[in-house]
């Protein structure tokens, strides 16, 4: 999962002011062209190595992987103190929660999509990022105008996930005959 579409429509509203304002607080970073020309610059070599890597199952351990999880986590907890300062509250619960979040999130939807592109073949799990990009800029769209969804899609998502393993058969202990 490529964390960078949502922090750059949160940064762009930012600027317009539309649903989100960071202007005032200490993390008015967010909506300056040059955080957000880092973060686009970050998504553009992430979706380099990405394809470079190909289509198939990732690993848990990638660096790749690993290092998106890092940033995932670091701009999840950014914007969400960002959210709160915005509101002229305190910000470092935000901090917090953003983690917990993004990493709740992240962990779900990571292996809800890499048991999907173990299911498909090549061409469609290749289209797989391109859905997860387009639900996460849309979540995003919807959280910043209803804070409550962005709650609700959590929720939703780890409701989902917790289905996904009803269906393996037991592989218990087996008896040898």
């Amino acid at each position: 999962m490529r964390p960078f579409l949502p922090p750059l429509l949160a940064g762009a509203l930012a600027r317009g002011n539309i649903g989100i304002d960071f202007s005032g607080t200490s993390y008015d970073f967010l909506e300056k062209p040059a955080f957000l020309a880092v973060v686009f610059a970050l998504a553009v070599l992430a979706y380099a190595a990405d394809r470079r890597r190909g289509a198939g199952p990732r690993e848990r351990r990638d660096p790749l992987t690993l290092a998106l999880a890092a940033v995932a986590l670091v701009l999840g907890a950014l914007l969400f103190a960002g959210s709160l300062a915005q509101g002229h509250r305190d910000a470092w619960p935000g901090l917090i929660a953003g983690v917990a979040c993004a990493a709740i999130g992240y962990a779900a939807v990571a292996a809800l999509f890499d048991r999907a592109r173990r299911r498909l073949e090549s061409g469609a799990a290749g289209l797989l990022d391109l859905y997860a990009d387009g639900v996460a800029l849309a979540l995003a769209g919807l959280a910043i105008a209803l804070p409550p969804a962005g709650l609700v899609a959590l929720i939703a998502v780890l409701i989902v996930r917790s289905r996904g393993g009803r269906d393996r058969k037991y592989e218990g202990l087996r008896v040898l005959r």
